[in-house]
């Protein structure tokens, strides 16, 4: 299997570049929902805040939106993790590799 080529690669990078203007609203953290019936709110969301986990009761409609933020902020570092390594295979293609003793590998540019 032969490497992708550069125009490959920046038409891929490219896409990636156009899902990431349709990204919404963010937020990290994570949303519990407690079945109905239990003591205790019946919605909460937590995160880390300077090491230490914070709660925030929530109604349903918050719930429903913080899940959905959750959920674009877990895809924009998906994205954000394939444009890295693009640009780095980019990188690679668009520019001769240097003199070395040694070829430099793909695991130190986190290419595999």
């Amino acid at each position: 299997m032969r490497p992708p080529c550069l125009a490959q690669l920046e038409a891929r990078y490219t896409a990636l570049r156009q899902e990431m203007a349709g990204i919404g609203y963010l937020s990290d953290g994570s949303v519990y929902r407690r079945p109905a019936g239990q003591p205790g709110t019946r919605f909460t969301w937590s995160t880390k805040v300077m090491a230490k986990t914070v709660s925030l009761a929530l109604s349903a409609d918050q719930a429903d939106w913080l899940e959905q933020a959750i959920a674009e902020h877990r895809r924009v570092k998906k994205l954000l993790a394939n444009m890295r390594r693009l640009s780095r295979q980019i990188m690679r293609a668009k520019f001769p590799d240097t003199e070395r003793r040694s070829p430099l590998n793909k695991k130190v540019l986190r290419l595999i």
